[in-house]
Protein backbone atom coordinates (compact mmCIF):
# COMPACT_ATOMS: atom_id res chain seq x y z
CA UNK A 1 0.00 0.00 0.00
CA UNK A 2 1.51 3.38 -1.21
CA UNK A 3 1.80 5.95 1.64
CA UNK A 4 -0.63 8.84 2.17
CA UNK A 5 0.68 11.94 0.65
CA UNK A 6 0.08 14.13 3.68
CA UNK A 7 1.15 11.95 5.75
CA UNK A 8 4.74 11.99 4.17
CA UNK A 9 4.54 15.84 4.02
CA UNK A 10 4.33 15.52 8.02
CA UNK A 11 7.25 13.11 8.71
CA UNK A 12 8.93 15.26 6.07
CA UNK A 13 8.85 18.36 8.15
CA UNK A 14 9.01 16.70 11.26
CA UNK A 15 12.25 14.88 10.65
CA UNK A 16 13.83 17.02 8.23
CA UNK A 17 14.59 13.91 5.20
CA UNK A 18 14.47 14.83 1.94
CA UNK A 19 15.16 11.59 0.75
CA UNK A 20 11.38 10.52 2.50
CA UNK A 21 9.78 12.81 0.09
CA UNK A 22 11.60 10.98 -2.97
CA UNK A 23 10.55 7.71 -1.70
CA UNK A 24 6.80 9.17 -1.04
CA UNK A 25 6.63 10.34 -4.65
CA UNK A 26 8.09 6.87 -5.81
CA UNK A 27 5.60 4.86 -4.02
CA UNK A 28 2.92 6.88 -5.18
CA UNK A 29 3.82 6.28 -9.22
CA UNK A 30 1.13 4.91 -11.35
CA UNK A 31 2.38 0.66 -12.12
CA UNK A 32 3.53 0.22 -15.77
CA UNK A 33 0.41 -0.41 -17.70
CA UNK A 34 0.12 -4.97 -18.25
CA UNK A 35 1.74 -5.88 -21.24
CA UNK A 36 -0.82 -7.03 -23.94
CA UNK A 37 -3.28 -4.41 -23.81
CA UNK A 38 -4.42 -1.63 -25.35
CA UNK A 39 -3.19 0.75 -22.47
CA UNK A 40 0.55 -0.93 -23.50
CA UNK A 41 -0.03 -0.82 -27.11
CA UNK A 42 -0.56 2.88 -26.87
CA UNK A 43 2.13 3.70 -24.67
CA UNK A 44 4.78 1.69 -26.98
CA UNK A 45 3.01 4.01 -30.00
CA UNK A 46 3.60 7.48 -28.11
CA UNK A 47 7.49 6.01 -27.47
CA UNK A 48 8.27 4.70 -31.23
CA UNK A 49 6.23 8.60 -32.68
CA UNK A 50 9.50 9.91 -33.32
CA UNK A 51 10.79 6.78 -35.16
CA UNK A 52 7.92 6.18 -37.04
CA UNK A 53 7.71 9.37 -38.46
CA UNK A 54 11.39 9.67 -39.87
CA UNK A 55 11.55 5.56 -40.49
CA UNK A 56 14.53 4.70 -42.92
CA UNK A 57 11.81 1.68 -44.17
CA UNK A 58 10.13 5.36 -45.98
CA UNK A 59 6.71 4.22 -44.27
CA UNK A 60 5.43 4.38 -40.63
CA UNK A 61 7.31 0.96 -39.56
CA UNK A 62 9.70 0.06 -37.01
CA UNK A 63 11.64 -3.03 -36.81
CA UNK A 64 13.37 -4.83 -33.45
CA UNK A 65 15.20 -7.93 -33.41
CA UNK A 66 16.93 -9.41 -30.97
CA UNK A 67 18.59 -13.14 -29.92
CA UNK A 68 16.75 -14.66 -26.75
CA UNK A 69 18.03 -17.09 -24.64
CA UNK A 70 16.48 -19.69 -26.18
CA UNK A 71 15.88 -18.51 -29.77
CA UNK A 72 15.12 -15.45 -31.96
CA UNK A 73 12.64 -12.33 -31.60
CA UNK A 74 11.29 -9.56 -34.12
CA UNK A 75 8.80 -7.33 -33.74
CA UNK A 76 7.16 -4.58 -36.49
CA UNK A 77 5.25 -1.47 -35.30
CA UNK A 78 3.41 0.18 -37.55
CA UNK A 79 0.45 2.00 -38.83
CA UNK A 80 -1.81 1.65 -41.44
CA UNK A 81 -4.41 3.21 -43.48
CA UNK A 82 -7.57 0.53 -42.12
CA UNK A 83 -9.50 0.91 -39.28
CA UNK A 84 -9.41 -1.25 -36.31
CA UNK A 85 -12.65 -2.89 -37.21
CA UNK A 86 -11.69 -3.77 -40.88
CA UNK A 87 -8.57 -5.16 -39.10
CA UNK A 88 -10.73 -7.19 -36.96
CA UNK A 89 -13.24 -8.40 -39.72
CA UNK A 90 -9.97 -9.40 -42.02
CA UNK A 91 -8.49 -11.78 -39.64
CA UNK A 92 -11.48 -12.88 -37.99
CA UNK A 93 -10.81 -16.44 -38.42
CA UNK A 94 -8.42 -19.08 -39.25
CA UNK A 95 -9.58 -19.20 -43.07
CA UNK A 96 -8.29 -15.34 -43.23
CA UNK A 97 -5.37 -15.91 -41.65
CA UNK A 98 -4.51 -18.99 -44.25
CA UNK A 99 -5.51 -16.78 -47.02
CA UNK A 100 -2.94 -14.04 -45.73
CA UNK A 101 -0.29 -16.44 -45.42
CA UNK A 102 -0.09 -17.64 -48.47
CA UNK A 103 0.68 -14.65 -49.79
CA UNK A 104 4.55 -15.22 -48.50
CA UNK A 105 6.77 -16.82 -51.72
CA UNK A 106 7.69 -19.82 -49.27
CA UNK A 107 4.18 -21.06 -48.20
CA UNK A 108 2.57 -22.85 -50.43
CA UNK A 109 -0.54 -25.30 -48.81
CA UNK A 110 -2.35 -23.79 -45.88
CA UNK A 111 -5.59 -26.03 -44.19
CA UNK A 112 -7.50 -25.38 -41.24
CA UNK A 113 -9.28 -27.34 -38.68
CA UNK A 114 -11.49 -27.02 -36.07
CA UNK A 115 -12.64 -28.23 -32.76
CA UNK A 116 -15.24 -27.55 -30.66
CA UNK A 117 -14.95 -24.45 -28.21
CA UNK A 118 -15.10 -24.22 -24.40
CA UNK A 119 -18.62 -22.71 -23.74
CA UNK A 120 -18.80 -19.33 -23.22
CA UNK A 121 -19.70 -17.76 -19.44
CA UNK A 122 -23.51 -16.42 -20.45
CA UNK A 123 -23.57 -14.53 -16.87
CA UNK A 124 -20.86 -11.94 -18.33
CA UNK A 125 -21.21 -8.52 -17.21
CA UNK A 126 -21.67 -6.64 -20.33
CA UNK A 127 -19.41 -3.04 -20.39
CA UNK A 128 -16.66 -1.40 -21.25
CA UNK A 129 -13.64 -3.28 -23.15
CA UNK A 130 -16.56 -6.31 -23.40
CA UNK A 131 -15.59 -8.58 -26.57
CA UNK A 132 -17.49 -7.39 -29.89
CA UNK A 133 -16.94 -11.09 -31.25
CA UNK A 134 -16.29 -14.29 -30.17
CA UNK A 135 -14.62 -17.32 -31.79
CA UNK A 136 -17.64 -19.80 -32.16
CA UNK A 137 -14.67 -23.00 -32.42
CA UNK A 138 -11.29 -23.48 -31.72
CA UNK A 139 -9.01 -23.80 -34.81
CA UNK A 140 -5.51 -25.30 -36.10
CA UNK A 141 -3.96 -23.60 -39.03
CA UNK A 142 -1.64 -26.57 -40.90
CA UNK A 143 0.98 -24.48 -43.18
CA UNK A 144 3.03 -26.39 -45.76
CA UNK A 145 6.31 -24.25 -46.13
CA UNK A 146 9.17 -25.01 -48.20
CA UNK A 147 12.93 -23.89 -47.85
CA UNK A 148 13.25 -22.58 -51.05
CA UNK A 149 10.66 -20.93 -53.15
CA UNK A 150 11.42 -23.46 -56.64
CA UNK A 151 10.62 -26.85 -54.03
CA UNK A 152 7.48 -28.60 -54.77
CA UNK A 153 5.27 -28.81 -52.06
CA UNK A 154 5.84 -32.47 -51.61
CA UNK A 155 9.42 -31.54 -50.08
CA UNK A 156 7.58 -29.03 -47.48
CA UNK A 157 7.67 -29.26 -43.60
CA UNK A 158 4.32 -28.44 -41.67
CA UNK A 159 3.65 -26.18 -38.88
CA UNK A 160 0.74 -26.77 -37.47
CA UNK A 161 -0.36 -23.42 -35.70
CA UNK A 162 -3.06 -23.14 -32.81
CA UNK A 163 -5.16 -19.94 -33.61
CA UNK A 164 -6.67 -17.72 -31.09
CA UNK A 165 -8.17 -14.45 -30.60
CA UNK A 166 -6.75 -13.34 -27.35
CA UNK A 167 -8.82 -9.96 -26.96
CA UNK A 168 -11.13 -8.42 -28.90
CA UNK A 169 -12.59 -5.32 -27.88
CA UNK A 170 -13.38 -2.07 -29.46
CA UNK A 171 -10.19 -0.53 -28.55
CA UNK A 172 -8.23 -3.55 -28.72
CA UNK A 173 -7.40 -5.96 -30.91
CA UNK A 174 -5.17 -9.44 -29.93
CA UNK A 175 -4.51 -12.59 -32.54
CA UNK A 176 -1.91 -15.44 -30.96
CA UNK A 177 -0.96 -18.23 -33.17
CA UNK A 178 1.28 -20.99 -31.60
CA UNK A 179 2.93 -24.26 -32.71
CA UNK A 180 4.93 -26.10 -30.71
CA UNK A 181 7.35 -27.69 -33.50
CA UNK A 182 9.09 -27.06 -36.21
CA UNK A 183 11.65 -27.82 -38.51
CA UNK A 184 15.61 -28.54 -38.23
CA UNK A 185 15.40 -28.40 -34.54
CA UNK A 186 13.34 -25.00 -34.10
CA UNK A 187 10.36 -25.06 -31.89
CA UNK A 188 7.72 -22.68 -29.99
CA UNK A 189 6.63 -20.70 -32.81
CA UNK A 190 5.18 -17.37 -31.27
CA UNK A 191 3.12 -15.04 -33.84
CA UNK A 192 1.40 -12.47 -32.29
CA UNK A 193 -0.27 -9.69 -33.67
CA UNK A 194 -1.71 -6.47 -31.54
CA UNK A 195 -3.84 -3.27 -32.91
CA UNK A 196 -5.74 0.21 -31.27
CA UNK A 197 -7.01 2.40 -33.54
CA UNK A 198 -5.67 5.58 -34.42
CA UNK A 199 -8.85 7.80 -34.89
CA UNK A 200 -11.42 6.39 -37.10
CA UNK A 201 -9.06 5.44 -40.26
CA UNK A 202 -5.96 4.45 -38.62
CA UNK A 203 -4.26 1.44 -36.78
CA UNK A 204 -1.31 1.04 -34.87
CA UNK A 205 0.06 -2.74 -35.46
CA UNK A 206 2.42 -4.57 -33.55
CA UNK A 207 3.47 -7.81 -34.97
CA UNK A 208 5.46 -10.17 -33.32
CA UNK A 209 7.10 -13.36 -34.52
CA UNK A 210 9.64 -15.44 -32.42
CA UNK A 211 10.57 -19.51 -32.16
CA UNK A 212 13.61 -21.30 -29.78
CA UNK A 213 16.00 -23.49 -31.59
CA UNK A 214 18.26 -25.58 -29.73
CA UNK A 215 22.06 -25.63 -29.80
CA UNK A 216 22.92 -27.59 -33.00
CA UNK A 217 19.89 -25.98 -34.80
CA UNK A 218 21.61 -22.94 -33.71
CA UNK A 219 25.05 -23.56 -34.59
CA UNK A 220 24.00 -25.05 -38.10
CA UNK A 221 22.13 -21.93 -38.99
CA UNK A 222 24.96 -19.36 -38.22
CA UNK A 223 27.61 -21.69 -40.31
CA UNK A 224 25.19 -21.21 -43.21
CA UNK A 225 24.97 -17.56 -42.82
CA UNK A 226 28.72 -17.27 -42.67
CA UNK A 227 29.11 -18.68 -46.37
CA UNK A 228 26.02 -19.23 -48.43
CA UNK A 229 24.21 -16.55 -46.82
CA UNK A 230 26.72 -14.67 -45.79
CA UNK A 231 25.66 -11.80 -48.25
CA UNK A 232 22.02 -11.64 -46.78
CA UNK A 233 21.76 -8.78 -44.68
CA UNK A 234 19.04 -7.08 -41.91
CA UNK A 235 17.62 -4.04 -42.33
CA UNK A 236 19.34 -2.61 -38.62
CA UNK A 237 22.08 -0.37 -38.99
CA UNK A 238 24.79 -0.77 -37.28
CA UNK A 239 27.61 1.24 -39.04
CA UNK A 240 28.84 2.41 -42.06
CA UNK A 241 31.11 0.52 -44.46
CA UNK A 242 34.81 2.17 -45.27
CA UNK A 243 32.99 3.44 -48.59
CA UNK A 244 30.66 5.49 -46.17
CA UNK A 245 27.50 3.23 -47.12
CA UNK A 246 25.06 1.87 -44.27
CA UNK A 247 26.34 -1.59 -42.88
CA UNK A 248 23.29 -3.64 -42.12
CA UNK A 249 22.94 -6.37 -39.39
CA UNK A 250 23.47 -9.85 -40.65
CA UNK A 251 23.84 -13.04 -38.85
CA UNK A 252 20.83 -14.66 -36.87
CA UNK A 253 19.05 -10.76 -36.37
CA UNK A 254 19.43 -10.35 -39.84
CA UNK A 255 17.81 -13.61 -40.34
CA UNK A 256 14.91 -13.00 -37.77
CA UNK A 257 14.51 -9.00 -39.03
CA UNK A 258 14.27 -10.84 -42.76
CA UNK A 259 11.22 -13.11 -41.86
CA UNK A 260 9.95 -10.49 -39.77
CA UNK A 261 9.46 -8.28 -42.36
CA UNK A 262 7.81 -10.74 -44.91
CA UNK A 263 5.11 -11.51 -42.61
CA UNK A 264 4.78 -8.28 -42.18
CA UNK A 265 4.40 -7.22 -45.49
CA UNK A 266 1.93 -10.58 -45.77
CA UNK A 267 -0.27 -8.79 -43.11
CA UNK A 268 -0.01 -5.49 -44.94
CA UNK A 269 -0.82 -6.83 -48.73
CA UNK A 270 -4.05 -8.43 -47.17
CA UNK A 271 -5.53 -5.35 -45.67
CA UNK A 272 -4.07 -3.65 -49.04
CA UNK A 273 -6.94 -6.03 -51.16
CA UNK A 274 -9.96 -5.16 -48.31
CA UNK A 275 -10.96 -2.66 -51.09
CA UNK A 276 -11.13 -4.53 -54.00
CA UNK A 277 -14.06 -6.20 -55.47
CA UNK A 278 -13.88 -9.99 -54.54
CA UNK A 279 -13.02 -11.50 -57.76
CA UNK A 280 -10.00 -9.48 -58.18
CA UNK A 281 -8.56 -9.23 -54.71
CA UNK A 282 -6.63 -12.56 -54.91
CA UNK A 283 -4.57 -11.13 -57.74
CA UNK A 284 -4.42 -7.55 -56.43
CA UNK A 285 -2.97 -8.78 -52.99
CA UNK A 286 -0.21 -10.87 -55.11
CA UNK A 287 0.44 -8.26 -56.72
CA UNK A 288 1.05 -5.80 -53.32
CA UNK A 289 3.25 -8.36 -51.74
CA UNK A 290 5.41 -8.27 -54.27
CA UNK A 291 5.72 -4.86 -54.57
CA UNK A 292 6.27 -4.18 -51.33
CA UNK A 293 9.11 -6.79 -51.05
CA UNK A 294 10.79 -5.56 -54.20
CA UNK A 295 10.81 -2.04 -52.09
CA UNK A 296 13.59 -3.43 -50.07
CA UNK A 297 16.01 -5.74 -52.81
CA UNK A 298 18.89 -5.82 -50.98
CA UNK A 299 17.18 -7.89 -48.11
CA UNK A 300 14.25 -9.52 -49.91
CA UNK A 301 14.19 -9.70 -53.40
CA UNK A 302 14.51 -13.41 -54.87
CA UNK A 303 12.26 -14.04 -57.78
CA UNK A 304 10.88 -12.10 -60.50
CA UNK A 305 7.28 -11.11 -60.75
CA UNK A 306 6.41 -13.50 -63.43
CA UNK A 307 8.02 -16.53 -61.33
CA UNK A 308 5.74 -15.22 -58.10
CA UNK A 309 2.63 -15.18 -59.96
CA UNK A 310 2.89 -18.44 -61.86
CA UNK A 311 3.85 -20.48 -58.42
CA UNK A 312 0.67 -18.94 -56.60
CA UNK A 313 -1.37 -19.55 -59.59
CA UNK A 314 -0.73 -22.56 -59.62
CA UNK A 315 -0.94 -23.43 -55.72
CA UNK A 316 -4.45 -22.35 -56.02
CA UNK A 317 -5.29 -24.08 -58.61
CA UNK A 318 -4.35 -27.63 -57.10
CA UNK A 319 -5.73 -26.54 -54.06
CA UNK A 320 -9.31 -26.02 -56.10
CA UNK A 321 -8.64 -29.17 -58.06
CA UNK A 322 -7.83 -27.89 -61.21
CA UNK A 323 -5.25 -28.92 -63.66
Amino acid sequence: MNPHPAHCLRLAARMGLGLLLAACALGAEAAPPDPGSAVALREQHRKLAGQLASSPLRRPVHLDSAETDSGLQGDVYAVVDHSLEQVRVALADGTQWCEMLLLHINNRRCRVSRTAAPKANSTAAEGEGTPVSRQPEGETLTLSVVPRYDKPVEQAFELSFVHRVASSSRDYLEVRLSAESGPLGTSNYRVTLEAVPLGERQTFLHFGYAYDHHMVARLATMAYLATFGSHKRGFTVIGKTPTGEPDYIRGLRGLVERNSMRYFLTLDAYLAGLGTPPPERAEKRLHRWFEQIEQYPAQLHEIDLATYLEHKRSDRRRDAGKP
